[in-house]
């Protein structure tokens, strides 16, 4: 299998994301933060050359990937299984919020229980599972050559972990700033990690994933 360079970003900041307050799935968009964000990494990121770009179908990662294949003169193409993870019944509380109300099952979240699915949601195997596989069919499909991959912050951590064989239970010690830039390459030897949480481009950046 020809080795694939992959560079992953993930989306510019949204108002949830400053508050603190868990997006999950529900699609709302960038603020003005994070739409700044999205014109820095677009620049940054023109002088690269890519065969193909995806995104997740929800807003706020669409809106960080448009201005960059404007730029790039490229085709954007939506894949669900690059969305994040399902919160389930702690999507649109506030992380505060969700560890009063729901104690036991914020307990199982911050343990990395493998199998908690947030009662209407998804659980952290099945998740993996998903990005994994939506990572490695765009891999597979574009051997030997470099592509732009638009995404969430828990897809990150999945690759991250995956890459460097972390267990769901390690502490993350890794950053996932909202629009940093990642490269990975994805071959016959396996997913390695060459540049992770790039924000040279950027004048600030927010990681307000829960240090799990």
């Amino acid at each position: 299998m020809p080795i694939t360079r992959i560079c992953l970003v993930r989306h510019g900041e949204t108002a949830w994301n400053a508050e603190g307050r868990v997006q999950g799935q529900t699609d709302i968009p960038l603020s003005a933060v994070g739409l700044k964000q999205a014109h820095a990494a677009a620049a940054a990121l023109a002088r690269h050359d890519f065969t193909a770009a995806y995104s997740s179908d929800l807003m706020r990662v669409r809106q960080t990937a448009e201005p960059c294949v404007r730029r790039l003169a490229l085709p954007l193409e939506l894949d669900a299984d690059l969305r994040e993870r399902h919160y389930g019944i702690f999507e649109r509380l506030l992380y505060t919020e969700v560890r009063s109300r729901f104690p036991a099952q914020y307990a199982r979240f911050r343990e990395k229980d493998p199998d908690y699915d947030f009662e209407t949601g998804e659980s952290l195997r099945a998740f993996y599972d998903r990005s994994l596989q939506a990572l490695s069919r765009i891999a597979q499909r574009h051997g030997g050559e470099q592509v732009l991959v638009f995404t969430h912050g828990g897809v990150l951590d999945m690759v991250y972990r995956h890459a460097h064989a972390l267990g769901f239970a390690a502490q993350r010690d890794f950053g996932i700033p909202n629009c940093g830039v990642n490269w990975i390459e994805v071959g016959a030897a396996g997913w390695s990690v060459q540049c992770w949480a790039d924000v040279e481009h950027l004048s600030a950046a927010l990681d307000e994933l829960p240090e799990t």
